[in-house]
């Protein structure tokens, strides 16, 4: 900002008036130089009239003033040319340097008193003056007088140096030259003590050189300021002429009364104070008003320097870049944005045309032809420019200044970086384009709608399933593409679905039908999910036709019917029918796993003894299937056998333990019970299986505390036997007693120790209103396996729960 400042409160010319200047100021030179050669010339050819370079002129031109006269004018002449090579600049210097040296010299023999023989060095004079003191010497004034015209031609060969240095020495000798000439207007012979005989050419040469030199740079320093095109200049050309007019005019008409013998001295000079006063009395009036249109531009030019200031400042402060030319495509301002953008400074392209400073493309984009009538108008245009801090997308808009008449007189741009928008809308556009090729490319009918259920995009695939192009199904709502007797239902599902606060990702495939164009209808499967925003949702549906998986269902399913009968007989055939025995009523209850429907590992089996005591097994081999129901199938038999010999549950345990090592990987779990119901207790020992938990008629439901031994093959497995122990414990009659597998109480995520809880106070729950009757048993069972699986459709464990009562002693 403070380069721009200074460079706009530099001061307006008119060219014609600097033009005029520097016409005048070479032609003084030349005539300086001219009357220095006349001067010259006369020496040289002896002809004494051309000594004095003016005819009749008395005293002469001195030789060497009249080579330093001739030098310095063409030193001025050269400097003031215009644009100098280094030959001419040293020509300039030389000439300059001589007129320098000639008037040094001789003012050193006036200060000195001595002779130093540069007097007659180049013609012998024999002229002897009084004032001078030897012959053939310049005058004091003509030698201070020379010396400060080179030191003014020097100093202008030298641009480094300022104009007022050459000038104020121009006026110095202007102001000598003059001060011979009025001693000569006014006829005053006491004039020559200060012009020290100096010769009237030699006076003339003097004026001419301080005119050369104070308009030889008319554009800069003290000729600049009347020079200028301000305001004020033309006044200060007009004071200067009156001052140098008016006072001449006015001496010269008292001189004349004075010599008329109209009046004396005194008289004189009164009349002379007065005119000026009353002259100069008149100036000030008449420079008054202008001094008024000086004030009132001043006040203007400030109110308009601070418009353009702050103009400037919000350019400067302004993301966009902004520029403004004249018509012709001059920049007249440009912002820091655009000194950043370009890598050009202010200073570099004000007042330059776009094309001079800008590169083809660019100047191309900044220009005005189109801005030069008054019919023009805005322009708005995008494209991508080749910047030199790289290549960018910009907005710009190009329009007019216009004055009062509507009349434009520039034209401003301001050009907005839109590189990220541009990225980001071509992101989107990509973005757009890779969601539409993945919409085509899914293999199923895809139908996106709004909130309301109104399709609003559709891949190809919807025309190949319901017969509808994708652009008919737009605007459409999704229920008719559902046969006309389902859509109330259809849509009641899909309002539930978009009533949900937060509605997820859902299958649906049961009982949905889509309608073909032609009439015809097709089960499908739909998957429905949402986005949802802050302004509505947005609906996905994929739907698919699965007409040929119903078919394949059906046939599965009747395949599945006919291996789940097989498999139940299988079940039964290999569990059998445990026998009912009067003195011990029993209630059992056996689910399969939901994987391997009606085939499983449990088992349990109820073997008469003797008259008072009863053998209970129940046992859960690990894993599923047709595989763990044939090893259950043959430890049922091997068990029973070894039951019905009377041997102890340990032996049996042992028994069952060697034959479960000859089968390959296989893991048992089993409790066996002996009842005697003459004793009222019970003996049981346990591989590895679930506590057994009875109720006594008199007191809470509780664990059977027994060892729990290693399940069945584990010694085999650790290369360690660990042997079985049994328990005796008492159990009176009226008591009931459950045993059970692992399927019941097992779940994930749950504690099986607290299942096993949950089971005994469940039992304990249960009435004890006839706890031995059939009847009782067979719904204390189904209360049991409903308590602990609520929903045995999902169940993917097999469960097997048998309960025994113990009767009362008949009486």
């Amino acid at each position: 900002m403070e380069r721009r400042r200074q460079q706009t409160e530099g001061l307006p010319f008119h060219e014609s008036v600097l033009a005029a200047a520097r016409v005048v100021g070479r032609a003084a030179s030349l005539l300086c130089a001219l009357l220095g050669a006349v001067g010259l010339s006369g020496w040289i050819s002896g002809i004494g009239v051309l000594k004095s370079a003016l005819p009749g002129g008395a005293p002469v031109m001195k030789p060497n003033t009249a080579v330093a006269l001739l030098a310095v004018g063409l030193s001025l002449f050269l400097a003031a040319h215009g644009p100098m090579t280094r030959r001419t600049i040293a020509v300039a210097r030389v000439a300059a340097g001589l007129a320098a040296l000639i008037g040094g010299l001789t003012l050193l023999e006036y200060v000195t008193g001595t002779g130093l023989g540069i007097d007659q060095l180049l013609f012998g004079d024999d002229s002897v003056r009084l004032m001078t003191g030897a012959p053939g010497r310049m005058a004091p004034s003509v030698a201070a007088s020379l010396t400060l015209a080179g030191a003014a031609s020097l100093s202008l060969s030298t641009r480094r140096l300022p104009a007022w240095a050459s000038q104020i020495s121009g006026l110095s000798v202007l102001g000598l030259g003059l001060l011979r000439l009025y001693g000569l207007a006014y006829d005053a012979p006491e004039m020559e003590r200060f012009g020290a005989y100096m010769a009237l050419p030699t006076a003339l040469a003097l004026v001419l050189v301080g005119i050369a030199a104070f308009l030889a740079r008319p554009d800069e320093g003290l000729a600049g300021l009347l020079m200028n095109a301000g305001i004020m200049s033309p006044l200060g050309r007009r004071l200067i002429a009156t001052n140098l007019i008016v006072p001449l005019l006015l001496g010269w008409a008292v001189l004349a009364g004075q010599d008329a013998g109209l009046y004396g001295g005194r008289l004189g000079t009164a009349l002379l104070v007065w005119g000026h006063v009353t002259v100069f009395t008149a100036v000030v009036f008449v420079t008054l008003p202008v001094g008024r249109r000086v004030e009132l531009a001043h006040a203007r030019a400030e109110w308009q320097v601070r418009q353009n200031e702050l103009l400037q400042a919000f350019m400067d402060h302004t993301p966009a870049t902004v520029f403004i030319t004249d018509l012709e495509g001059r920049f007249l301002a440009v912002n820091s944005r655009f000194e950043e953008n370009t890598c050009l400074s202010y200073e570099q392209v004000l007042g330059r045309r776009a094309q001079d400073v800008l590169p083809v493309d660019l100047a191309r984009h900044v220009s005005s032809d189109d801005f030069g009538t008054p019919a023009c108008t805005a322009v708005q245009r995008q494209e991508r420019l080749p910047l030199p801090i790289g290549p960018r997308d910009v907005l710009t808009t190009m329009f007019p200044l216009t004055d009062a008449t509507d009349r434009p007189y520039a034209v401003c741009g301001v050009v907005i970086d839109v590189t990220e928008r541009v990225a980001a809308e071509r992101e989107v556009q990509r973005s757009h384009q890779r969601f539409r090729a993945l919409l085509e490319s899914a293999p199923d009918a895809t139908l996106i709608t709004d909130g309301d259920g109104t399709i609003v995009m559709a891949n190809a695939q919807v025309e190949r399933l319901f017969g509808h192009r994708p652009d008919d199904l737009v605007g459409t709502r999704v229920a008719d593409l559902v046969p006309a007797t389902r859509r109330r239902r259809h849509s009641a599902l899909l309002g539930a679905y978009l009533r949900r606060r937060d509605p997820q990702p859902i299958v649906l495939d049961r009982d949905l039908y889509g309608a073909h164009v032609d009439g015809g209808e097709f089960p499908v499967e739909v998957s429905v999910s949402t986005l949802r925003d802050e302004e509505e949702a947005v609906m996905f549906m994929a739907v698919r036709d699965i007409t040929e998986r119903r078919q394949i269902e059906a046939e599965r399913a009747g395949r599945y019917e006919q291996q789940r009968r097989i498999s139940y007989t299988l079940q039964h055939s290999l569990m059998g029918e445990p026998p009912r025995l009067p003195h011990l009523p029993s209630a059992h209850r056996y689910l399969a796993s939901v994987q391997d429907p009606g085939v499983g590992g449990d088992w349990f089996d109820i073997i008469p003894l003797d008259a008072h005591r009863t053998g209970v097994m129940i046992g859960d081999v690990m894993g599923r299937g047709l595989e763990a129901a044939a090893v259950m199938g043959q430890l049922r038999a091997a068990s029973h056998a070894l039951a019905r010999t009377g041997i102890p549950p340990s032996r049996l345990m042992t028994g069952l333990d060697a034959f479960v090592s000859d089968l390959a990987d296989q893991l048992v779990t089993c409790v066996y019970l002996v009842i005697d119901q003459e004793a009222h207790e019970v003996t049981l020992c346990s591989a590895g299986h679930m506590p057994v938990i009875a109720r006594p008629p008199d007191g809470p439901a509780h664990r059977l505390p027994a060892p729990v031994g290693v399940p069945l093959g584990v010694n085999e497995l650790s290369g360690a036997a660990v042997p079985f122990e049994e328990t005796t414990q008492p159990l009176p009659p009226g008591s009931t007693v459950a045993l059970y597998t692992d399927g019941l109480v097992e779940r994930p995520g749950t504690d099986i120790e607290v299942q096993i809880d949950v089971l005994t106070h469940t039992l304990d729950g249960v009435s004890r209103n006839a706890p031995t009757d059939p009847d009782t048993l067979d719904a204390t069972a189904a209360h049991l396996v409903g308590s602990l699986i609520p929903d045995t459709a999902t169940h993917d464990d097999d469960v097997t729960l048998l309960l025994l009562g113990l009767p009362e002693p008949q009486g």
